[in-house]
């Protein structure tokens, strides 16, 4: 299995901003992090990050033409705004995406309650810290395994 996680505005910032909601782990850690868990779950798993809409659209396109498995996506703030996202994850289908949040968007402010790209996905994972990627590939795995 293949997995593709793409990582929208300021997450690159983690550890440095408002690290009571973010957390202290820094940008380096959590994608260390991932791609360990993903290595003892022997799958391959690539992480990128951007600041900008049109190359997050462009790095989710590519699950569909490099064939990967699934997309684990942190759209940032643009979770709240962003329809092209929501296309861009609606186009790969079938190929299975999982929306992860560090906290509780849910209990934050207002604007944040609303996603326009978790419609789009299998699921939405929030609340968990940089843990939440680790439940999202269980999650796909699960999920693809029970497709075989």
């Amino acid at each position: 299995m293949k997995f593709l996680v793409v990582n929208g505005p300021n997450i690159n910032m983690t550890g440095i901003r408002e690290q009571g909601v973010y957390g202290a782990r820094n940008y380096a850690e959590i994608t260390a992090m991932i791609q360990a868990e993903a290595k003892r779950r022997e799958i391959e798993i690539e992480v990128v990050q951007s600041n900008i809409e049109g190359e997050m659209i462009n790095a989710i396109q590519r699950c569909y033409f490099e064939n990967m498995d699934g997309l684990i996506i942190n759209p940032g703030a643009y979770t709240h705004t962003s329809y092209a996202l929501h296309d861009a994850i609606k186009s790969i289908a079938p190929i299975p995406a999982v929306e992860v949040h560090f906290s509780n968007v849910h209990a934050r402010e207002r604007f944040r309650h609303e996603s326009k790209t978790a419609p789009a996905c299998l699921g939405q994972l929030c609340g968990f810290g940089d843990y939440g990627y680790v439940m999202a590939m269980d999650a796909l795995i699960q999920h693809l395994s029970s497709k075989h």
